[in-house]
């Protein structure tokens, strides 16, 4: 009962629930570091390059959600034990993690237009040349076969990508079995193009709705934390200086 009337009792009270709140913001990152790693970027890998800050970014983002846990707990420590070295301690990775944040959430949104305007030409080129079939086990053919599975698409820009490709010169056929409504009907035998037959809509449009999306939902959810964590980064501060 003594700490209700110590003169810090308010603000204690305030900085614990903020950095319960802090706490809760690290978890946030961290599903959505999990669920952009694992969901989106995933099938945007065939884009290569241009879409390799998705990874990264979600990466960052779950590293972030950990630490953010980590100080959110270390916070509440520092503030129950009226420890100043902790509680500076907390201040100075609070600060830089929102930085991080704001940081990361630019870069996402900075990315976004060189997707559109750099990604079509070159998955399409490296798609005719590098694609091998739906049965080979490199990574490119198995990332592309997933990618048309899923989506319910085909090539590139439409099912005709295929025509005159590594692919159709190495296996004689104009699209491969990834690209069929029902993979493994007699129909579906590389040649006949039917619309019953083949997914005729190309799988970029497709790919950068996904990748728009996750970069909204990384940038969002960056500054949205940062948004979040603020309260508690000024009233780690205040209760440092008052402890002085």
């Amino acid at each position: 009962m003594a700490e209700m009337h110590t003169p810090y009792a308010s603000l204690k009270k305030l900085l614990s629930f903020l950095n319960g709140i802090t706490a809760m913001s690290g978890v946030v990152l961290i599903g959505l570091g999990i669920y952009v790693m694992f969901r989106g970027a995933a099938l945007t890998r065939v884009l290569g390059l241009c879409s390799a800050y998705l990874h990264h970014v979600s990466y960052l983002c779950l590293v972030m959600g950990c630490i953010t846990v980590l100080l959110g707990f270390a916070g509440w420590y520092g503030a129950t034990k009226e420890s100043r070295g902790t509680l500076l301690f907390c201040f100075s990775f609070m600060v830089i993690i929102l930085l991080v944040e704001i940081t990361a959430a630019t870069v996402v949104l900075a990315f976004l237009p060189i997707v559109q305007e750099v990604a079509l030409e070159h998955t399409f080129v490296t798609l005719r040349k590098n694609y091998r079939g739906f049965n080979e086990p490199d990574d490119y053919s198995m990332e592309w076969n997933l990618v048309m599975e899923q989506l319910k698409c085909c090539g590139v820009k439409n099912h005709t990508d295929f025509s005159g490709s590594s692919f159709e010169m190495t296996t004689g056929h104009t699209y491969p079995r990834s690209c069929c409504k029902s993979i493994g009907t007699v129909a579906c035998d590389g040649r006949n193009a039917s619309t019953d037959i083949v997914h005729r809509e190309g799988c970029f449009p497709k790919l950068l709705k996904i990748t728009k999306t996750q970069s909204f939902n990384l940038s969002g959810g960056s500054l949205g934390a940062a948004v979040i964590q603020l309260p508690g980064i000024l009233a780690t501060l205040l209760l440092f200086v008052k402890l002085g």
